[in-house]
Parts: C-alpha cells; sequence; structure tokens
C-alpha cells in the first residue's frame, strides 16, 4: 500500500537509521517498527529477566546495587 505519511522529525530519525542499518526501505523500516510496538512482549523465561527494547534478555532490578568495592572485598575474602 502507498500512503503519504506526516510524521515528528525524531521518529523519521529513529526509523531512518533503523532503515539504514538494516539495509531496508524507509517504507518497510517503518511498518516493522509500527509491528513491533504492537506485538505483545515475549514470555521471559524466568520472572527476573525481561526482554530490553533491543531484543536483549536484562536482569530486572532487585533494588540491591553490588559496587566494584563489594566485589573486590568478595574476592579478598575466598
Amino acid at each position: 500500500m502507498r500512503t503519504t505519511l506526516a510524521i515528528e522529525d525524531d521518529a523519521y530519525e529513529v526509523a531512518s537509521v533503523y532503515a539504514k542499518a538494516k539495509g531496508i526501505t524507509l517504507g518497510t523500516a517503518v511498518s516493522e517498527l509500527v509491528r513491533k510496538a504492537i506485538e505483545p512482549e515475549p514470555k521471559s523465561p524466568s520472572p527476573r529477566l525481561k526482554m530490553g527494547p533491543d531484543g536483549f534478555l536484562v536482569i530486572r532490578s532487585t533494588g540491591r546495587v553490588i559496587t566494584s568495592e563489594m566485589v573486590k572485598e568478595a574476592l579478598e575474602e575466598e
């Protein structure tokens, strides 16, 4: 289907970069991005994992931050 769209500059930039990165047309890129936006999020293999916007699994935050100093101390205890 052929149509004309008026989209905001930032949305055009995202679609344009996406199209160039994948080697596809701008129209195909917009179609893929719209489909991704309406797809339900895939089921995670674990409740602690979620799918990031780039398609990679990300560990959900537990609220506890582990610093490099804490790691260093734990390694020294071994």
